[in-house]
């Protein structure tokens, strides 16, 4: 998918097992402390308070439906954060950061005949379904059902503060470490492909830009990060850019 979060220190950064078998209960990983490197800049990363909540309104106008924005300037009037957006209940939802040992981060490219979102690329995720715990275990089931990743194999490092779409989804980034050997498959009909990003990539926030578009009448801003032939932007380049910043604190 392209689009609450806990405070808690122990929730957000935990080094846990994804819940996989016993008791649906996180456990330590055994392989742990393996990838010393990538996993150290990860945790430490998602120590660093950084960067806060975020959203596709940011460094925008306020779209004028919503009244926060009216008169001169309202075009220019940026968003700071998560303040008067046309979603006021969004919709929870979770996306994974699956890093392997080596820092490769697995990314999709979602089927090009889908309702939403055709084409673009994504971690791998969606909404908060009634079975779910939270936003972690939607990431997990999801990344398992688009990519076929075992929950079992991905160690939930922690997660970071939530980002708002602007489809209305409340999308909080799961960042995980893959233990073991992982051959991704596609989900037919949701996942046209499935790619892998050098770690040295995502996490130089010089491979994000700004890049402006018309959208619904009004000039946009987003953030892109190309890779090859792969175009990263909108919310997944948003959260990759705030993970980036945390890395190079």
């Amino acid at each position: 998918m392209t689009e609450g979060h806990r405070n808690r220190d122990d929730d957000r950064v935990a080094g846990r097992l994804a819940p996989a078998a016993v008791g649906g209960r996180a456990q330590t990983h055994p392989d742990a402390g393996a990838p010393a490197d990538i996993r150290a800049r990860l945790l430490a990363a998602l120590r660093t308070e950084l960067t806060g909540p975020s959203s596709d309104f940011d460094g925008n106008a306020i779209p004028a439906a919503t009244g926060a924005a009216t008169g001169a300037g309202a075009a220019d009037a940026p968003v700071p954060s998560w303040g008067a957006v046309p979603h006021p209940a969004p919709r929870p939802a979770g996306v994974l950061a699956a890093f392997r040992t080596d820092g490769r981060l697995i990314l999709t490219k979602r089927a090009s005949g889908l309702r939403h979102h055709p084409g673009q690329i994504a971690l791998p995720g969606g909404k908060v379904d009634p079975g779910d715990a939270d936003e972690t275990a939607a990431a997990l089931r999801e990344a398992h059902e688009e990519v076929g990743l075992p929950p079992a194999q991905v160690e939930v490092l922690g997660t970071m503060p939530g980002h708002l779409t602007v489809t209305g989804f409340c999308m909080v980034p799961v960042v995980g470490l893959i233990h073991g050997d992982f051959t991704p498959v596609p989900e037919l009909g949701e996942v046209d492909e499935v790619f892998e990003v050098p770690f040295a990539h995502i996490a130089d926030p010089a491979s994000y830009r700004f890049e402006r578009r018309r959208w619904r009448g009004d000039w946009r801003s987003y953030r892109v990060a190309p890779w090859g032939p792969y175009y990263i932007w909108g919310a997944t380049a948003r959260v990759l850019h705030s993970l980036a910043l945390r890395l190079s604190a």
